[in-house]
């Protein structure tokens, strides 16, 4: 479904991505793991279109999207939850899935949103900036939802959120990719978390691709040699 061939990127003089050849199967979990400051996030950005690539090529049901905007990649059906969440503070929850709406040229929330995280109904006239952490981040993965994606990029979904709602984000993951056969394409540092979310894994190491796999195969000389502080 998505396929990265040989990707760079730069930050100034920093060498950020090396190389990166990467694929995300239709219908995986992929969790897309390594230390802080390895090229997770800018790697999804590059998905995105939020950062350009200085060669390579990303590819997105065998169409070459590397020049695409991000308004266009949200229309072909990539959907995207930034670290961090970044939702619309002054908004209400409405309004904030409202605004993804705009791509489709729609008007309608999907019931099914609501269905998904019912806080979100509960709370549909609250300011996004009143909600805790664990209630803007369904806010963000429903957003996303909105433009029924064909593939969800999710950035750290569970930092700085409370053990219960990170127990339900993962069982709404796991349960759009099993009963809707949405790809997932997820960045996680807590390790059991991946494992209960994901069913492959991707390591970076200092923006180099180094061990790919069916999470089963990730054993303690990986984590050890890759993800341990």
């Amino acid at each position: 479904m998505l396929t990265i061939q040989g990707i760079n990127q730069y930050y100034g003089g920093s060498h950020t991505l090396k190389d990166v050849d990467f694929e995300v199967a239709q219908g995986s979990r992929t969790c897309l793991m390594g230390r802080n400051g390895m090229g997770k996030t800018t790697l999804l950005k590059c998905v995105m279109g939020l950062e350009p690539v200085k060669g390579g090529k990303i590819l997105f049901q065998g169409k070459d999207i590397t020049r695409a905007s991000p308004q266009d990649r949200a229309r072909l059906g990539i959907g995207y939850v930034p670290q961090g969440r970044e939702i619309f503070p002054q908004l209400t929850v409405e309004e904030n899935l409202r605004v993804a709406l705009a791509a489709k040229r729609s008007k309608r929330v999907p019931e099914r949103i609501y269905e998904l995280f019912p806080v979100l109904k509960e709370m549909a006239h609250r300011r996004g900036g009143d909600l805790s952490g664990g209630q803007q981040q369904q806010l963000a993965i429903g957003r996303a939802l909105v433009l029924k994606p064909e593939i969800m990029l999710l950035d750290e979904p569970t930092e700085g959120i409370q053990p219960n709602v990170v127990q339900e984000i993962g069982a709404v993951i796991r349960r759009l990719n099993q009963e809707e056969g949405l790809t997932i394409l997820l960045v996680e540092q807590k390790l059991p978390f991946a494992r209960a979310t994901a069913d492959r894994f991707s390591i970076l190491n200092n923006g180099r691709m180094v061990a790919q796999g069916p999470m089963d195969a990730l054993d303690d000389e990986l984590i050890s040699e890759h993800l341990s502080v």
